[in-house]
């Protein structure tokens, strides 16, 4: 009957004990913190495994998603568990992984190809020094819209979403900056 009442007071002391941990790693100890990377670790590797399906990859994301744990973790209020609001950052850094890959992905065969058509690194570097001072003298809006949308590959609606304008403001927005850039280009 005693090995009874210590199991319950056992899980409420693992409760407060863990309490404890995440309470002294929000103040920096940085021991607490290595308690709470060897507890839910392997959670988050198995998450990335699943969402990337390359090992290297996956361990890489976990280390990205301990550092902004760690940097994030102050205000952690625990309104749900800590393996919950890992399990949230873990999905946010992979899918922000993914969407960056995919843009790079892109602008790696568009800028590939591009680039073999040009000719000498000369003729590129010279280029690319005419087109960023076209771009330089776009208005904000539209050299924000357009570095957005055909540098980073965000579509309207992310664009208005993140800028606080409306999808056909940032249609505008870009035909405007497309006409300008060629204009000033030309010359």
């Amino acid at each position: 009957m005693t090995a009874q009442l210590r199991e319950p007071a056992t899980a409420v002391n693992d409760v407060v004990d863990a309490a404890d941990v995440v309470h002294r790693a929000q103040r920096g100890d940085l021991d607490a913190f290595e308690q709470l990377y060897r507890i839910h670790a392997g959670a988050v590797l198995a998450l990335c495994r699943r969402m990337v399906a390359d090992e290297p990859r996956a361990r890489e994301l976990v280390q990205d998603i301990f550092v902004r744990a760690w940097e994030a973790l102050p205000g952690f209020r625990g309104q749900s568990a800590l393996g919950t609001w890992l399990h949230r950052l873990a999905v946010n850094v992979v899918l922000a992984s993914l969407r960056t890959s995919r843009r790079d992905d892109r602008r790696m065969v568009e800028t590939d190809d591009a680039m073999g058509a040009q000719g000498s690194l000369a003729d590129r570097v010279h280029a690319q020094l005419d087109f960023d001072a076209a771009l330089a003298t776009l208005p904000d809006g539209a050299r924000t819209v357009f570095v957005l949308h055909d540098v980073e590959g965000y579509s309207h609606e992310e664009i208005a979403q993140m800028t606080g304008i409306a999808p056909g403001t940032a249609r505008a927005q870009l035909w405007r900056a497309r006409r300008a850039l060629m204009r000033r280009l030309e010359r």
